[in-house]
């Protein structure tokens, strides 16, 4: 397997500073120091091959100097294609035996290539091959000098085939430590990268789920307040001229809601301010609405006109999360009834609490619903989202029978606390079954 490039570090990760000028230089600017190498070698190698041809031309030394041009181009490619250098230097160091020495450094700088850029596994197989051909042909030179058919070596054939082993394990080594390096560091800075993304990503995602909970809360508190003003203001217009007082009373309810509004909206965006930004006021340290302000909720609904009955058993959850979640159902139910069912003559909202379950109930008996008005569904896709997080269901749609039904069930995550066994405050709302007439 080859090795990967090293590429930049990402974007707001440090890498330390590489030791060494030269090195750094070299990483720098690869061409550079692939024309030298390939010229160091180069130089040297022709200018001896072309001397040897001048003063005793040969076959052998005409094939090692071709040999040595071409091991020479291959060496400035080795960082992609370390395999065809080694199979120049390979092919070289069999016929230099033949010559006047051993010509062994080109599969130095191959065996080093294999570990850098290709893998260790590879230079040691280099490393076998290397061994293999450097001990046969210093075996058949042997034999062919006993028989005297050959002319030996410059060199001690012995000492020539040790010192070419010798070199090739130092030259696997050094190239396998710099390659794990340059693999290990590659792996870093994949990992880094992988990191910054999964980062990036987690940011992105929380600020979405941030944006939908703020649309969620938004849409809870702008469309039930206006929804409710509303339908109170028409109401008051109405009746402004036949009844003054009860248009004077609706308007009062109108200012109320707005306040109510204004309140919520205030806590909900007191969680986006700056840290340098005035400590909030009381009222953006209130809670979120629960039961206890449910009963508070049906009244403001009945006196825009919706006859609403509410019935409630059993005893509900101590998580505020949940009383929120049900305090939210019955606010979304209840709006879109007083926006779209305003021919029902009764909107039943039942809340069941039981200790495996908590299911809210909405429905109303208005055979035609207005269409003057549409929403955009947000509504209901937050309430599925608020339901969900309990792993609960949403169901809306027409009910049997005619009217429309709204229904929620969610488990609750919490035993009922012992606290909340006395009667809650919406519980109370059961025994008030009619509700007073629109102004």
């Amino acid at each position: 397997m080859s090795a990967p490039p090293v590429q930049p570090a990402p974007d707001g990760l440090e890498l330390p500073r590489p030791p060494g000028a030269i090195r750094r230089q070299l990483n720098a600017h690869p061409l550079i120091a692939d024309t030298a190498l390939a010229v160091i070698y180069l130089v040297p190698a022709l200018a001896r091959g072309i001397v040897d041809m001048i003063a005793a031309p040969n076959p052998f030394v005409a094939l090692h100097l071709m040999l040595a041009a071409a091991t020479g181009g291959a060496v400035f490619v080795r960082r992609q294609n370390p395999r065809a250098l080694f199979a120049l230097s390979s092919i070289l160091l069999a016929v230099s035996v033949f010559g006047r020495d051993v010509d062994f450094v080109p599969t130095l700088i191959a065996l080093y290539a294999l570990a850098v850029y290709r893998s260790v596994r590879s230079a040691w197989i280099g490393f076998g091959i290397t061994s293999a051909i450097t001990c046969t042909t210093l075996a058949l030179e042997a034999i062919l000098v006993r028989t005297r058919i050959f002319t030996p070596l410059e060199t001690d054939a012995v000492a020539a085939g040790f010192a070419t082993l010798a070199f090739s394990v130092v030259a696997v080594l050094i190239g396998s430590n710099a390659g794990n390096r340059r693999r290990y560091l590659a792996a870093l800075i994949d990992r880094a990268r992988q990191l910054a993304r999964e980062r990036d990503q987690q940011a992105e995602i929380a600020a979405a789920a941030e944006r939908s909970r703020i649309a969620r809360e938004m849409h809870d508190i702008v469309s039930h307040s206006l929804t409710v003003m509303i339908t109170l203001a028409d109401g008051s217009a109405r009746t402004a001229a036949t009844s003054p007082e009860r248009s004077a009373e609706a308007m009062r309810l109108v200012a109320e809601t707005g306040r109510g509004a204004l309140a919520d909206m205030r806590r909900l965006l007191g969680v986006l301010r700056s840290d340098d930004a005035p400590e909030p006021t009381s009222s953006a340290r209130e809670p979120q609405p629960g039961l206890s302000e449910l009963g508070e909720l049906v009244e403001t609904f009945r006196a825009a006109g919706l006859p609403v009955r509410v019935t409630v058993s059993g005893a509900p959850p101590a998580d505020v999360g949940q009383q929120l979640t049900v305090f939210r159902v019955v606010q979304e139910g209840l709006t879109n009834a007083l926006r779209y069912a305003s021919a029902a003559t009764v909107v039943r909202t039942t809340i069941v609490f039981r200790p495996e379950t908590v299911v809210i109930t909405i429905d109303d008996d208005a055979t035609v619903h207005d269409a003057a008005v549409h929403g955009s569904g947000r509504g209901l896709l937050g309430l599925r989202e608020r339901v969900s997080l309990y792993g609960g269901t949403l169901e809306a749609g027409p009910r049997p029978g005619g009217g429309w039904r709204l229904r929620a069930a969610f488990a609750p995550v919490t035993a009922p606390s012992p606290a909340a066994s006395p009667p809650a405050p919406a519980e109370r709302l059961a025994s008030t079954d009619t509700a007073p007439e629109a102004p």
